[in-house]
């Protein structure tokens, strides 16, 4: 029988103890749940506000329906949730950890021997799985969000036919209909005392109605216009004329089949997934230049590699002493980690002229853990107990 030899089990036996949680980890954690959610909450419905409002009033104005202001809602979410997720965190631990500080929790811990980095280590292992959360989101699902936010995006600008009408004036539609209508609200989507002229093989139609609504069908096919109370005066060539009264009558104006399809996802580095980028690195694309492919790959990972040091900082900056509130900490954290990340964008950009090296995108990356680091070695106060035990060495050798 082989036996496992005694460095790897003792690993093994290490990697067991620190991935267990204890009694201390769980506490940390479900102290963390209520208010991770909360901030993750209101800083996705702050970023989105702005972009929401600007499609809602360019979907209406177009007459498009409801599910498709749902679709691209849904096609930007998966974008702001990678956003969201830093400041999240950052908050979330920020407000514990000083609560824990503020009212001597933290000091109890310490009392019963545990440092530091013993709290923190539950918050460290979380800012590693929301490492790998970073990874999937922007290197699988927001290349296929992109592509299908900027396709719904198309889809709805094209489809949505929307007439500029007035009031008391004619326009004519794709279909070649005559429209007139004595009032006209709603950016052009709602009619009052409507009439519509249609000749179509030497067949003359003549509709007029109180009240119409311009709207694209829920399957996204067609544009429609509903007519309520209403009547409907047929000339034929060869025939007799009728005339029918209604309640409601629908007229379609467009179809959405004679637009041009939208493009195939690829055409933008951001719209590639992890995978695709590495082997288009390799094998190339004419669609997308090699250096803005080697620029989003490095990017991925370079945001990917920040995660786990923003529980770190943020454990550090929280930590305040008896009776002093720090007013300055979490803003301070909120600079260093954007200021991180507007140089980690810069060395995006940079990259992808591909006039510069690969290592400028990593200086901010490293730069803002060894900050993270430098933070969290002061308020462990490690450098004062290597200062002391090597001050022990020195007495002992004496």
């Amino acid at each position: 029988m082989s036996k496992t030899p005694p460095l790897r089990s003792s690993l093994i036996k290490y990697l067991i103890n620190v991935t267990k949680l204890t009694t201390l980890d769980r506490y940390l954690l479900a102290q963390l749940v209520f208010p991770f959610f909360v901030s993750l909450s209101v800083v996705i419905v702050a970023l989105l506000l702005e972009r929401l409002l600007r499609l809602f009033n360019m979907l209406v104005a177009g007459g498009n329906h409801l599910t498709t202001f749902l679709s691209l809602l849904a096609s930007l979410l998966p974008h702001y949730l990678g956003l969201a997720l830093p400041a999240s965190v950052c908050i979330a631990v920020f407000v514990v950890i000083n609560r824990m500080s503020l009212n001597e929790e933290i000091d109890t811990i310490y009392s019963s021997g545990l440092s530091l980095l013993r709290i923190t280590r539950p918050y460290i292992g979380l800012g590693l799985a929301l490492a790998l959360a970073t990874f999937l989101l922007s290197g699988f699902i927001q290349p296929y969000a992109r592509y299908d936010f900027r396709a719904l995006l198309y889809f709805a600008q094209h489809t949505s036919w929307a007439p500029k009408l007035q009031s008391h004036m004619f326009i004519s539609t794709p279909s070649g209909q005559s429209i007139l209508a004595d009032k006209v609200t709603e950016n052009g989507s709602e009619l009052y005392h409507v009439f519509i002229h249609n000749t179509h093989n030497h067949h003359n139609e003549t509709i007029t109605a109180q009240r119409g609504h311009i709207r694209i069908t829920a399957d996204h096919d067609t544009i429609k216009l509903d007519l309520e109370n209403g009547i409907i005066l047929s000339i034929p060539k060869n025939g007799t004329p009728s005339l029918t009264t209604f309640n409601h009558f629908t007229d379609f104006l467009t179809h959405a089949a004679r637009i041009t399809p939208f493009r195939n996802r690829g055409q933008d580095e951001r719209e590639l997934t992890f995978f695709e980028l590495l082997t288009h690195f390799q094998t190339g694309t004419p669609f997308v230049p090699r250096a803005h492919i080697r620029s989003q790959l490095l990017f991925i990972i370079a945001r990917s590699f920040m995660m786990p040091f923003i529980p770190i900082l943020t454990t550090a900056l929280a930590l305040t002493r008896k009776r002093q509130r720090n007013l300055f900490a979490l803003p301070l954290a909120f600079i260093i980690m954007l200021a991180s990340d507007h140089l980690l964008q810069l060395g995006h950009s940079i990259i992808a002229t591909g006039h510069t090296s690969s290592i400028i995108i990593w200086i901010p990356t490293f730069l803002f853990a060894l900050i993270s680091l430098a933070f969290f070695l002061q308020r462990a106060d490690i450098l004062l107990l290597f200062r002391a035990w090597k001050q022990q060495r020195q007495q002992q050798k004496q």
